[in-house]
């Protein structure tokens, strides 16, 4: 093992996970994200901001038969996905592509049955950037804005097919906003408390559609995982919409 990376294990070890010791670390965001996916075998489905590859890895492991593409910013993570993909199978499944969201998605990549994404959280105007430049770039939108990773998924996405990303809570009115945009208007909210945090689904129609999910609590009082959060983030079950 490299002096630079640690070798971490997610949905109770089912997924084995090179990353960075230093800086930006993969949280339960990915898992929860993965989670939320419905996807018939066979799905092609698209992770925007793949990073070392987690959220792909928890798809790829949870389901099976699809295919996952990531496409991420820095090299050096989307290198570690590719790495991450072989050391867990999944080589022939999964793939990333090095691309900055502020730019058209190439055309050869084609279209998806269901989006995915965990862009930084943090809008530029405002935020405390983490000196170290990986984890910065990981948190705090940079060349590409919410509104782009969103416009960029949409464009990406099958017209059947869904958007699914995790955010703060506190931008849940700006994501709706523009969603409502782009036409992407049946939304589905799913809350994860005491987290400020949200998992939404995005489908197309033609009038705002907006539906809450039973919230997903996470955390007991004294901060132990609750037995529903356990059977997602270690036991691989479904989040329910």
């Amino acid at each position: 093992m490299e002096p630079t990376l640690t070798e971490d294990g997610l949905l109770g070890n089912r997924v084995r996970l090179l990353q960075p010791a230093r800086g930006y670390r993969v949280a339960v965001d990915a898992v929860l994200l993965a989670a939320a996916v419905d996807a018939a075998p066979g799905a092609r489905i698209l992770d925007l901001g793949a990073g070392v590859g987690a959220v792909g890895l928890c798809l790829a492991t949870r389901l099976a038969g699809c295919t996952v593409t990531g496409v991420e910013l820095q090299e050096a993570l989307a290198d570690l996905a590719e790495r991450n993909a072989r050391l867990n199978g999944l080589g022939d499944r999964m793939r990333t592509l090095v691309h900055d969201l502020a730019q058209p998605l190439p055309a050869e990549i084609g279209a998806f049955d269901h989006v995915v994404s965990n862009p930084p959280h943090l809008a530029a105007a405002g935020a405390d950037p983490s000196p170290d430049r990986s984890k910065a770039l990981a948190t705090v939108e940079s060349s590409a804005a919410l509104g782009r990773w969103l416009a960029a998924a949409a464009a990406a996405a099958r017209p059947d097919g869904s958007l699914l990303l995790i955010h703060r809570s506190d931008r849940l009115e700006e994501i709706v906003a523009h969603l409502d945009r782009l036409g992407w208007r049946e939304i589905a909210i799913k809350r994860l408390p005491p987290a400020p945090r949200i998992v939404l689904r995005a489908r197309r129609a033609g009038s705002l559609l907006r539906s809450e999910a039973p919230p997903l609590v996470l955390h007991r009082p004294d901060g132990r995982y609750t037995d529903a959060a356990e059977a997602v983030l270690r036991h691989a079950a479904p989040l329910a919409f």
